[in-house]
């Protein structure tokens, strides 16, 4: 018992320096030490140096950005219509004029004309009979006194006669001649009593008539202008020269 009992309190002073021990050399731990000072901030200004490069970096992510982004196309400018003023258009004139060329004009000169022996004109050989001086046609055309092809029927004049006219009196007319020996574009060149209405009644009337185109040395000169006389009676109508 008593080797026992030795052992047992040999092992609990042996524990208890070994715990000693271990308290003596294990660190001691302290807490961190506190700086009394304030703590001081500051901030530093970049340098030229930094603002240049700052700058072109900004420059390349714009180029960037510019190259990514679709490009916008420019919207076209709608320009206002521009009106066109036209020329105001004349009235037509009444009188229609025809042109001649110098062999024309020369061929109509009346002094060139040869003497024509009666009958001649009617015969339809030679050149027209007479000349309406020049001038006195609608425009200062030259007239010439119309041929008949065939003379107008009293049925083809009496039908555009005024009602309420006088019983005599006489219609003048100034025609272009035209193939197959019609006439077109007739102006009444007089009439007698004024106001009868006969000059009326003969330019009506003249798509009906068939005269024969002038002739100068022997040609025929389609497109001429010509004079119309019809005279009226209280029994008969007549077609004059």
């Amino acid at each position: 018992m008593r080797q026992r009992t030795g052992g047992v309190a040999f092992a609990l002073v042996l524990n208890l320096l070994l715990l000693l021990a271990l308290f003596t050399l294990s660190p001691k731990l302290q807490p961190p030490k506190m700086d009394p000072r304030l703590p001081v901030t500051f901030e530093t200004e970049a340098g030229p140096k930094a603002v240049q490069e700052q700058a072109k970096a900004e420059k390349a992510e714009r180029r960037e950005r510019t190259k990514d982004s679709p490009k916008q196309q420019a919207a076209p400018v709608v320009r206002p219509p521009v009106e066109v003023q036209k020329p105001a258009e004349q009235p037509p004139s009444p009188f229609p004029f025809l042109t001649l060329n110098r062999e024309q004009m020369a061929s109509a000169d009346i002094g060139n004309l040869p003497k024509q022996t009666p009958g001649e004109g009617a015969a339809g050989s030679g050149d027209s009979a007479a000349v309406a001086g020049p001038g006195e046609g609608p425009g200062g055309v030259q007239l010439f006194d119309a041929e008949w092809y065939r003379r107008p029927t009293h049925a083809e004049l009496a039908s555009y006669l005024p009602s309420n006219g006088p019983a005599e009196g006489w219609g003048l007319v100034a025609c272009k001649t035209i193939d197959h020996y019609h006439v077109e574009n007739c102006q009444v060149m007089g009439e007698s009593p004024m106001g009868s209405g006969f000059g009326r009644a003969v330019r009506l009337a003249a798509w009906q008539f068939l005269v024969l185109p002038p002739r100068v040395n022997g040609k025929v000169m389609v497109g001429s202008w010509v004079r119309i006389r019809i005279d009226y009676t209280r029994r008969v109508v007549g077609a004059g020269g």
